[in-house]
């Protein structure tokens, strides 16, 4: 019987466990790609396959890994649940030629995924995308498959450790020692997922002091409506954070590409100031310099540093797919977009929500300054923005009914302030008069509309999107 076409959004393909999630499914999208590999790469090199923390996700990885090994690949199969950015680095560490990783990221506990990267530890360009899922067979009849037990006992399978080569390349982009002596109190939430155990690996040793929170394996993520580092799930990880008088949270989604951070105060510092801290620190206190890379949803305070640093700023579509292309085009210093995914030159271009957050706790040492006081450093440089989004259930109408009506709205007032344009590159962003902006996008992995605004006004902000879900006609 024929199954549902597979379609890759975003960051890959996800869909619900035992619905079209199953491992029919996982079987046809390794076909996909282990045929895209033979065409581009061969088959004389390594493929990783690694897996989250999600319900049977060691099970659809070894499915996967199963089919991969009838098409002659040597698998990499990794030792235990592990973080994406571990995996990316893997390909390069390992000289293989790509990686599948069973996750969701992000998604509700329903969920699962499956994504792929290339041979340099990123994203899939699109095109590339497009070329997988044109060879996803319409049924798993005729995929071949070498059973695991079989695929070890020959060697075609291994399992192997990915952890101390990912280390090692830790270690070789900062200098962890003045964390660990810094005296902190770091609080960790790994929102129950791949990154546990992470930060207290990596800073043990010393007077810093790490204290951990949803660190065991639990699918159902309790506490949480989904393993995303925004509020309200990082609520718990707040409030502990301020009981245990910490000095910094640091949250990873489930799979430990993408951070979030509480400051000292336990105030969430949204991941559009996040990412110009970031940069901010590359630029600033390591005195690197290059091309910043950005999707059109994440924050113009990007351009006013890189005017300021006299680096370039691109901008691209929405998803890792169209990023890490684009920084490995230009040599970019930095990579990002609005989800709170980040990733850095010298490294893969994957987001890396663990590196990442390393870089916030070493630009503390270094300007010997708490989170709040590093964002008022910041905009005392550039000037304050302020940023929020929505998400919001489809409504009944078509997706090109609402569309339809986007196009047609043509405000001309947007919370107040004038629109000076319209950027339909991917989704529909309105440029508004004080240099901030409105953006509508249908998400490329759930059925929901995204409403996003950054602004540097203050008590615009709702009403910017409350002017944005008007547009789109859910209010």
């Amino acid at each position: 019987m024929a199954s549902t076409a597979i379609k890759f959004g975003t960051d890959g393909w996800r869909g619900r466990i035992a619905d079209d999630y199953n491992f029919n499914a996982v079987r046809r999208c390794t076909y996909g790609f282990s045929q895209y590999l033979l065409e581009t790469e061969g088959n004389d090199k390594s493929i990783v396959v690694g897996y989250d923390k999600r319900f049977a996700s060691e099970d659809f990885a070894a499915a996967a890994a199963e089919v991969l090994a009838a098409h002659g690949f040597k698998v990499l199969l990794t030792n235990g649940p592990t973080p994406t950015p571990v995996i990316s680095y893997s390909i390069i560490a390992e000289g293989a030629a790509g990686a599948i990783n069973i996750t969701a990221s992000h998604n509700p506990a329903s969920d699962n995924g499956f994504k792929v990267r290339d041979r340099h530890g990123g994203a899939v360009a699109p095109q590339g995308l497009n070329q997988i899922e044109a060879v996803i067979p319409k049924d798993n009849t005729q995929i071949p498959y070498l059973p695991l037990k079989d695929g070890l006992a020959s060697g075609q399978i291994k399992i192997f450790d990915p952890a101390p080569a990912y280390i090692s390349q830790i270690e070789n982009l900062i200098d962890l020692e003045p964390i660990r002596q810094s005296g902190f109190t770091v609080m960790v939430d790994p929102m129950w997922g791949n990154g546990a155990g992470w930060f207290p690996k990596l800073l043990a040793g010393g007077t810093t002091k790490v204290i951990e929170i949803h660190n065991q394996r639990n699918p159902l993520f309790p506490e949480m409506l989904r393993p995303e580092p925004i509020p309200p799930n990082i609520n718990v990880g707040l409030r502990a954070s301020v009981e245990h008088s910490a000095d910094v949270l640091l949250i990873n989604d489930g799979d430990a590409d993408r951070v979030g951070v509480g400051d000292e105060n336990g105030v969430f510092i949204d991941q559009l100031r996040v990412f110009a801290l970031l940069a901010y620190y590359l630029l600033e206190v390591r005195k690197e310099r290059g091309p910043i890379v950005k999707t059109l949803s994440t924050t113009s305070m990007l351009n006013i540093l890189g005017k300021m640093y006299d680096v370039p700023v691109y901008e691209t579509g929405v998803g890792f797919k169209y990023v890490a292309p684009k920084m490995l085009e230009v040599d970019a210093l930095i990579g990002g977009e609005e989800s709170g995914g980040y990733a850095f030159r010298n490294h893969v271009p994957e987001r890396d929500g663990i590196l990442a957050g390393l870089y916030i706790l070493d630009m503390m040492v270094r300007l010997k300054a708490k989170p709040s006081e590093l964002i008022s450093r910041l905009f005392k440089l550039i000037g304050a923005h302020y940023y929020d989004r929505i998400d919001s259930p489809l409504p009944p109408q078509s997706r090109k009914e609402l569309e339809d009506g986007i196009l047609n709205a043509k405000p001309k007032l947007i919370g107040g302030l004038k629109v000076t344009g319209l950027n339909i590159v991917d989704g529909y962003k309105f440029g508004l008069e004080d240099g901030g902006w409105l953006l509508i996008r249908f998400s490329g992995t759930e059925p929901i509309v995204r409403v996003y605004c950054e602004t540097t006004k203050k008590d615009r902000v709702q009403p910017i999107l409350q002017d944005g879900l008007r547009i789109v006609g859910i209010k």
